[in-house]
């Protein structure tokens, strides 16, 4: 009973997103799984890969002052990083696959509060050559000769922003980006709300597969 229930709140979910619900994900418009469509939460409003969050003003503006205040106070400089990275694998033309990761990530590196990576998988419910083989011999290839470089600039950072203790939400968030550098290939960023009901869509289909 309680099956059903969930069920037919999912159904009404879905009626009245309305449309085909979009995200930006590696600089293309990538549908999104039914599934996730469903357990979108309904405050959640997508409109041609822009997602908006209705009744949560207090949390935009919470938002927007962390990030004026995590870029003011050094959070441009790893962000910057990131995108001379990105660069370099352009000019290597064979980096380019890599380069476009660091863009995406170098954005978020500069107004992370609010935003959440996850993986492109996950998100849309469909696998891509990200989300691989081929994606994982590229992270591994990225750690070697970047990802591990790029993880210790953060690192130094979050101990630098630890120290003054009030800066110790600024350092935890550099140790999460630590974490990241070391496996982006694969992972696209979204409002944090959007990766959550993403996840949680995964999770009800694995569950779902293993019935």
């Amino acid at each position: 009973a309680a099956s059903d229930v969930y069920k037919r709140q999912a159904k009404a979910r879905l009626r009245r997103f309305r449309g085909r619900a979009v995200f930006m994900s590696y600089g293309r418009d990538t549908p999104m799984d039914e599934s996730v469509v469903s357990h979108v939460p309904l405050r959640l409003r997508c409109y041609s890969g822009v997602c908006r969050r209705t009744g949560g003003n207090m949390n935009s503006t919470l938002g927007c002052l962390g990030n004026a205040l995590w870029f003011i106070l050094g959070g441009f400089v790893m962000g910057l990083v990131w995108w001379m990275f990105g660069v370099l694998c352009f000019i290597s033309i064979i980096g380019i696959p890599w380069g476009r990761a660091c863009f995406v990530m170098g954005n978020f590196t500069f107004f992370p509060f609010g935003k959440m990576p996850v993986s492109r998988e996950v998100l849309t419910g469909q696998p891509d050559v990200g989300t691989g083989v081929l994606g994982t011999v590229g992270n591994i290839l990225w750690l070697v000769f970047a990802g591990i470089w790029i993880a210790l600039g953060h690192l130094v950072s979050a101990a630098a922003c630890a120290v003054t203790i009030i800066g110790i939400p600024f350092a935890w968030q550099h140790v999460k980006l630590a974490a990241l550098a070391l496996c982006p290939i694969g992972k696209t960023v979204v409002p944090a709300a959007v990766a959550q009901a993403a996840e949680e869509a995964a999770t009800l289909r694995g569950y779902q597969k293993q019935k």
